[in-house]
């Protein structure tokens, strides 16, 4: 086993071993000048100085993601330090943002840390598939990303990374890749739907649970991994000793990769990261809230704006948090032509194509800030108004038509905001009903889809929500174009399950009582004819399982996040029958019954009678 680092090597084997690091490289394949520039980091090191490896830990655990069927992203941090770097820009870069030591805080690395890895089909990594060795520094927050090639489709594989020369050794960490596009899939496909988890509202026991049950196959995360706020603006962690560092909100590149590592410290974060492959995609919390391209609800492009946040520009931010993101989320680099994309998508068998869409930060026009309502009311329905942009809607919709010829029985739409119309005037009173910060913000890009759809006989479509903090389960409907029966569901191309907040508090408001919140709940569901189940109150997740003849969304309530628990219930069941394109009626939606919320033309069977995950 040869060294962390010897003169021998040259600088020429060196740079190699960086460049297997894949956060190294820009985010964007295409935009190579937002990465760092190699043969710098390479040329700061001092040939024969090393790390102690005693000296280094893993602080947050390994992760992988964006499976395919013959490799998969590896992760790991491996420092000699908890913290992060304080640099506020990268390496390198022609942009200002990446440029090199130009901060005071920079803390360029003496020696790189060398780790090697494998990937094996055994827990005793016995079977290696894959290995192989890549450096880090502080110039990535001492993060190590990694594809492991070579791999079986549809397989489970367990990783660990090791500091060179040494036996320390990283947690053992577990993934599975996904089939080939044209595999028959004779077997249940499952998915762990998450969104919205705040640090200060409470533990992240959501994220538990699938684990030790072992009931998914991949993890999907809609957005809101994180929130950008000081303590006590949005949640008080005080008491739980939950308090997001840095505490301040949050606009440098120091402070975006602590805020993700705080929230790494989550233990139940920790343990679906280990066992699960993750395909996230960003919200708007990732950045700032209500992020569209020209700023947020509270950094906009204006000299007023910078004074107040610091000298801290829109542009400036956004790049600070994406350079983090990409840095501590095992995602992929995306191919692309213009700004920085991570909408993908990705074939798992002949049984289902998952979209996953950027409705918030690539390139969407401007949006609700709460300060312009009235006029992003007005201008709500405007042909110009897009949520992704020119270039991710043509993909998008090429996507969705490419799917259906290709034969995949299901497409499964990972979006962050409701799609389906949502009139909200018992919270938002009748002069602005809607939330124009969702896809009611943007109707002209819905009904561009819906077209799509309808007009092609695209069914078995399956859209998926985060973002509201609540539970909503709807039949997809173009309203006003086509006719739509909401007892039968006749007219629907499609289905919507939209999934409650891991933590972050209920729409209604963090103290309402469970009997007001299904109160509401009735309203909603009485003035929306597509709404089938609304349930405001519980936090927690639902897990899609998907075959070729049915898709089932099953919703899972948390009954506390003021500690660590492993318990939760059961809310409620929803199928959908491949080709029928609505949700299931057997009389009515969900068998008829639910455990909270309101269902049409169903009963409320309420009861919160938990279990503990894991004992069966």
């Amino acid at each position: 086993m040869r060294p962390c680092f010897s003169v021998i090597f040259g600088a020429a084997a060196v740079s190699a071993s960086f460049e297997g690091n894949l956060n190294y490289l820009s985010p964007s394949r295409r935009h190579e000048a937002l990465g760092i520039a190699l043969h710098k980091v390479v040329k700061r090191q001092e040939a024969g100085l090393s790390h102690d490896p005693s000296a280094l830990n893993f602080t947050h655990g390994v992760a992988s993601g964006d499976p395919y069927a013959d490799s998969v992203i590896l992760w790991t941090r491996v420092a000699p330090t908890s913290d992060n770097d304080r640099s506020n820009v990268t390496v390198d870069g022609y942009a200002p943002l990446y440029g090199h030591e130009t901060e005071i805080y920079i803390k360029a690395s003496k020696a790189p840390v060398c780790v090697e890895y494998k990937i094996a089909e055994d827990r005793d990594l016995k079977k290696v598939a894959d290995s192989g060795q890549a450096y880090t520094s502080s110039d990535v927050d001492y993060t190590v990303k990694v594809e492991a090639r070579k791999l079986k489709p549809f397989t489970r594989y367990y990783y660990q990374f090791t500091v060179c020369s040494s036996n320390n050794s990283s947690p053992l960490g577990r993934t599975k890749t996904t089939p080939r596009a044209d595999d028959e899939i004779d077997s249940e496909v499952k998915l762990a739907i998450y969104s919205c988890s705040n640090y200060p509202f409470g533990f992240f026991n959501a994220y538990g649970n699938s684990v030790r049950k072992d009931s998914v196959d991949y993890v999907i995360h809609l957005g809101d991994y994180i929130y950008e706020y000081a303590n006590k603006v949005y949640g008080d962690g005080t008491s739980l000793g939950r308090i997001p560092l840095p505490d301040r909100e949050i606009y440098t590149l120091y402070d975006y990769r602590k805020r993700l590592a705080t929230y790494r410290t989550d233990l139940d974060l920790l343990d679906s990261h280990q066992q699960f492959p993750w395909i996230p995609v960003w919200d708007d919390h990732e950045v700032a809230d209500n992020a569209w391209r020209g700023g947020s609800a509270e950094l906009n492009n204006t000299e007023e704006s910078f004074i107040e946040s610091g000298g801290v520009s829109v542009d400036q931010r956004k790049m600070n948090a994406v350079r983090a993101y990409f840095e501590w989320m095992p995602i992929r680099q995306v191919e692309m032509d213009d700004g920085l994309r991570i909408w993908r998508s990705f074939s798992i068998g002949n049984l289902l194509d998952l979209i996953m869409l950027d409705t918030r930060n690539y390139d969407r026009s401007i949006t609700d800030l709460y300060w312009n309502t009235d006029y992003v009311n007005a201008i709500s329905n405007d042909a110009s108004r897009t949520l992704m942009g020119p270039r991710q809607e043509h993909w998008f919709y090429d996507q969705l038509a490419s799917s259906h010829r290709r034969g995949a029985t299901w497409r499964v739409i990972g979006d962050q905001i409701i799609f389906s119309r949502l009139n909200q005037s018992i919270a938002l009173g009748d002069e602005n009903p809607l939330n124009y910060d969702a896809w009611d913000g943007y109707q002209a890009n819905r009904n561009r889809t819906l077209s799509l759809l309808y007009e092609h006989k695209i069914g078995n479509n399956i859209f998926l929500a985060g973002d509201s903090h609540a539970n909503w389960v709807s039949d997809i409907v173009w309203l006003d174009e086509h006719p739509y029966d909401p007892t039968t569901g006749e007219g629907s191309i499609g289905v919507e399950f939209a999934g409650t907040a891991v933590s972050s508090p209920s729409p209604a408001g963090r103290n309402i009582t469970i009997v007001a919140a299904n109160n509401a709940s009735e309203w909603l569901v009485d003035a929306n004819r597509e709404l089938q189940w609304s349930e405001l109150y519980y936090r927690g997740y639902f897990e899609l399982s998907l075959t070729h003849e049915r898709a089932e969304a099953v919703y899972y309530a948390v009954p506390t996040n003021g500690e660590r628990s492993a318990q939760e219930f059961q809310l409620a069941a929803f199928q959908v029958k491949s080709g029928e394109n609505r949700l299931s009626r057997d009389p009515s939606v969900g068998g008829g019954t639910v455990r909270n919320g309101f269902l049409r033309n169903g009963r409320v069977l309420q009861s919160n009678e938990s279990y503990t995950t894991g004992e069966g």
